[in-house]
């Protein structure tokens, strides 16, 4: 095990951990000053029993959002480190920073499905400590296969985003691949960071992010349908979403640089 998977579970062990009332409330408090989280949309810092509940609030009131099949919509808080075309198979870590998609998504997934990404489009999305940790469905669709693939665990903040090559590939990470009802396809990619122990997905709990697994797993599925805004899970700290649309199927917003919400629109179909 790499040392900074050890490194987020040594933390992962803190945050889970049930301190007594008082102290605990201090523990949130403080996490909530220093950071400076915005809680008017979650409960009261005090009424959660470990730092990690904090973590992985839920919204203590639904969103409003588009549900029209016309838009996809952010999935988590986060901030749009980058986002353009897939320039043949390769995207943008971060300016002056690129890799391979293929590398990133892993042929145990693509299969023949990979030429249908070739100059299509992508979107980083960075979720800092301080943000919503949960992720939601962008848009209507079913989801075919999830791949757990093991890695390290390196921060992934600007100023390892900009020395650490091929930071994504290296890093643990999720793969959903799915599919919209008229059989396009794009990718949700779901990446850990340090102190990002765990990434939680509701639906699949044979997932078990940051532990001594070191062989891809693929699970598919037959009848996975999600509607834009469920919740997927969450991640325990802030990390990384990356999505690709195949070629054509979507018309991105100008977001590089600019702070989103889970529900604002991202992109438009084509």
């Amino acid at each position: 095990m790499h040392i900074t998977n050890k490194i987020s579970n040594l933390f992962h062990k803190f945050a889970t951990y049930e301190f007594p009332k008082t102290i605990q409330s201090i523990i949130n408090n403080g996490y909530v000053k220093i950071l400076g989280l915005d809680m008017r949309e979650f409960k009261d810092p005090s009424s959660y029993k470990t730092l990690n509940k904090l973590f992985t609030r839920e919204l203590n009131t639904p969103r409003q959002m588009d549900h029209s099949l016309d838009t996809f919509i952010s999935p988590a808080d986060s901030f749009v480190s980058q986002c353009g075309t897939i320039d043949n198979e390769t995207a943008c870590q971060i300016k002056g920073m690129s890799y391979s998609v293929r590398d990133l998504l892993t042929d145990d997934i693509l299969y023949d499905d990979f030429e249908k990404l070739k100059n299509g489009s992508f979107m980083n999305f960075y979720l800092s400590p301080k943000d919503y940790h949960r992720y939601h469905a962008t848009y209507n669709c079913k989801i075919t296969k999830l791949i757990h693939i093991p890695g390290k665990l390196y921060p992934v903040n600007f100023t390892y985003l900009n020395k650490q090559e091929n930071l994504f590939i290296e890093n643990e990470r999720v793969v959903a691949e799915c599919k919209t009802e008229d059989n396009k396809l794009f990718y949700m990619v779901f990446v850990g960071a340090l102190n990002v122990g765990k990434m939680v997905f509701t639906f699949e709990d044979k997932i078990n992010t940051s532990s001594d697994t070191i062989y891809p797993k693929v699970y598919e599925y037959e009848d996975l349908y999600i509607k834009k805004g469920d919740c997927l899970g969450y991640f325990e700290m802030g990390s990384t979403i990356v999505i690709f649309w195949e070629k054509d199927m979507v018309e991105l917003e100008n977001l590089i640089n600019t702070k989103v919400k889970f529900t604002d629109i991202i992109a438009k179909i084509k």
